[in-house]
């Protein structure tokens, strides 16, 4: 069932350009003896810009239509366009790009390197780009001031809070200025509090910065601050949902 209510808290043109078509994609994963059929003819187009939510149970494929479409798995059948390219037509190569320079990753475990300061894990994907050093530290101390932690930038992830990584975290996936940002859980290992207050951070940043995000999320009422939201169960998507 697919259901929209008229109006939205930040509208989009029903014109904007499609970032991200997915096409009757199925997915499926051995568990030992039994086959688990993680996605099942999924399909969707998310367009440019858009805020996105997808919620639904433990085993519903949240996580697995978010990886994806972030082309850290592959599918099983149907296909995955960004940007008007399918995934599947693209080489190792071309795949690698695209995770480096187009979409930005937040995790909920936050995988940071632990033995570098927060200024050089933000740093480290402006490295594995080339981009030259004092563009990059420019973009460093921006990106350290747009999520508060300029007087936190030497300090290693075991002397920062759960929320102040998650920033850390969010910055690092900023870093290349991606079109796409995929969240997985980013409030998973916050407290509540600290999780809304991660997540406002990552929306606000994704508007101000033209982003197109999409976060998975447990927690109904953090999924209700998208624009849209994706209610998954089953592999399916049940709801497609415009905020009001």
């Amino acid at each position: 069932m697919t259901t929209s209510k008229e109006g939205s808290k930040r509208p989009k043109s029903s014109r904007a350009k499609k970032i991200i078509t997915v096409t009757k994609v199925s997915k499926r994963y051995q568990m030992g003896e039994i086959q688990v059929q993680a996605l099942n003819d999924v399909s969707l187009v998310i367009r440019k810009g858009q805020i996105v939510s997808i919620v639904g149970p433990s085993g519903s494929g949240k996580t697995t239509l978010l990886n994806l479409i972030g082309a850290l798995d592959y599918v099983d059948s149907g296909t995955i366009s960004i940007n008007g390219t399918k995934l599947a037509t693209m080489s190792d190569k071309e795949l690698s790009l695209l995770r480096r320079d187009t979409i930005g990753y937040v995790f909920q475990n936050f995988n940071l390197l632990e033995e570098i300061n927060a200024e050089r894990n933000i740093e480290m994907p402006l490295i594995l780009a080339n981009v030259d050093k004092e563009e990059r530290l420019n973009r460093v101390n921006e990106l350290l001031e747009s999520v508060e932690l300029l007087e936190r930038r030497s300090h290693k992830p075991e002397q920062l809070s759960g929320g102040e990584q998650q920033r850390v975290a969010i910055a690092r996936a900023l870093a290349n200025e991606p079109e796409i940002i995929l969240a997985d859980e980013p409030t998973g290992n916050l407290d509540s509090n600290t999780g809304k207050k991660i997540l406002h951070l990552l929306i606000d940043l994704s508007e101000k910065n033209k982003k197109t995000l999409i976060f998975v999320t447990h927690d109904i009422n953090l999924a209700s601050l998208a624009q849209r939201q994706l209610i998954m169960n089953d592999g399916t998507i049940e709801e497609d949902i415009l905020s009001s």
